[in-house]
Formats: structure tokens, C-alpha cells, sequence
């Protein structure tokens, strides 16, 4: 089943059942190609794929450690990253040109929707300087990433965006070097102990969707 309705004139699209990675990428550029035309309306797509390895235009052959899955070139920034079951992904087809001309802000407003969106379930998450993605702490106490981020922007239209770990299977990730960094681990919402479904997430997402686009409509950090 896929829902979809507008909010801001922006198609709100939740799927639920696993778009498989290639079909979404499809999907996504030609959505995008369309916004930059003028020929389509923007688009924010919440889904899940199966387990899939994706690399990013910064990838390198070597944190390939086990290619057990599809990898497929993203084409996004960045370096590899796993999808798979209980990770969503918000996929922001957004037109920049009617908004703030600005990468760094743009992605920081992306990373500071997720870690607000966290912080409603009670999990504190932040940036971490030199490391890409959202961070927290895992069952261990360590630092864990939580959230990837990947943008890729054309003709000033956005496309890829970020993942949330909520229940994935943490043992497919050890199949790369997830975004290069070798030395800090991963977690999930369910990794400490959080029992979020796909459906709870979008909608507490959803719930802060508007102060995200008010940012993107000033001047970003």
C-alpha cells in the first residue's frame, strides 16, 4: 500500500511495502529531472528497501568487505551504505531554487529534522564533527551512528536524503565500512530497546516536517 498526500504542495509519499533499491533510484532521478523542468510538483518518499549495498561517488573498493548483497552506484555523495527491513529512508525531491541556494544549510536542517525527531522517542542524538550522519550512544555506551545522510542536488532539485535505523538487522552492516568510518559502531532504535514500527516514526517525522521546510525558506546556518 502507498499513501500519498500534500502538505505545502509537497506529495507526502509512505510505502509500505520494500521498494527494491534500483526501482526507487529510478523513480527518484526521473521525479527529480521533472522538478528541475518544471513538470512536476515536489516530493518527500518515506520507505523501506531489502537489504541492498549502495555506494556513494566517494566509494572505495576496498570497505567492500562482503558483498553478500546487490551493490549498486548511488550516484549520491559519500561512500558505501546498507539499506535493508527495519531502516526507513526519507528520499527529499526539493526545489532549492525557491528556497535558500544553500548546501551546507540544507543538509544541516536535514541532520537537525532527524535528531529532533529522535529526541521525541527520548533518544539523544547529535552531529559529530569530521563524521558524517547521526550519532548517539549504543547499548555499550559508545558513540554509534543512528542515521546516514546522503544528498546529491541537480540543477539546484535535491534528491537521496537520510536513513533511520529503527529495527534493521545490525549484522548486515558488517558487510562494508559504513561512510568510511571504520572505528565507531551501529545501532537502532531497537538496539536500545525502543520498539518503533515504520508507521509511529513517519508520523512523529511528519509532525515536524513544517519547522523543517520554514527553515529552508530562510537564510541556513
Amino acid at each position: 500500500m502507498t499513501a500519498s498526500l500534500p502538505v505545502r504542495d509537497i506529495e507526502i509519499r509512505q510505502e509500505d511495502a520494500r521498494v527494491p533499491y534500483r526501482n526507487a533510484l529510478a523513480a527518484m532521478t526521473a521525479r527529480n529531472a521533472a522538478i528541475a523542468e518544471g513538470q512536476a510538483g515536489e516530493m518527500i518518499w518515506l520507505l523501506e528497501h531489502p537489504p541492498v549495498y549502495t555506494a556513494g561517488t566517494s566509494a572505495v573498493r576496498e570497505e567492500l568487505l562482503d558483498p553478500r548483497f546487490d551493490v549498486v552506484d548511488a550516484g549520491r555523495g559519500g561512500r558505501y551504505t546498507y539499506h535493508g527491513p527495519g531502516q526507513r529512508l526519507g528520499y527529499l525531491m526539493l526545489d532549492l531554487r525557491s528556497r535558500t541556494r544553500d548546501v551546507r544549510g540544507f543538509v544541516h536542517a536535514v541532520e537537525g529534522w532527524v535528531i529532533a525527531t529522535l529526541g521525541d522517542f527520548g533518544v539523544e542524538s547529535w552531529r559529530a564533527p569530521g563524521r558524517i550522519g547521526i550519532w548517539t550512544r549504543g547499548p555499550d555506551g559508545a558513540e554509534a551512528k543512528i542515521g546516514a545522510i546522503g544528498i546529491r542536488i541537480r540543477r539546484w532539485v535535491t534528491m537521496h536524503g537520510f536513513a533511520v535505523n529503527l529495527a534493521p538487522d545490525l549484522s548486515h552492516f558488517s558487510g562494508i565500512v559504513p561512510c568510511g568510518i571504520a572505528d565507531h559502531g551501529v545501532t537502532s532504535l531497537a538496539d536500545l530497546g525502543l520498539e518503533v514500527d515504520a508507521q509511529t516514526w513517519d508520523k512523529a517525522l511528519l509532525a515536524r516536517l513544517d519547522a523543517f521546510l520554514t527553515q529552508l525558506d530562510v537564510a541556513c546556518p
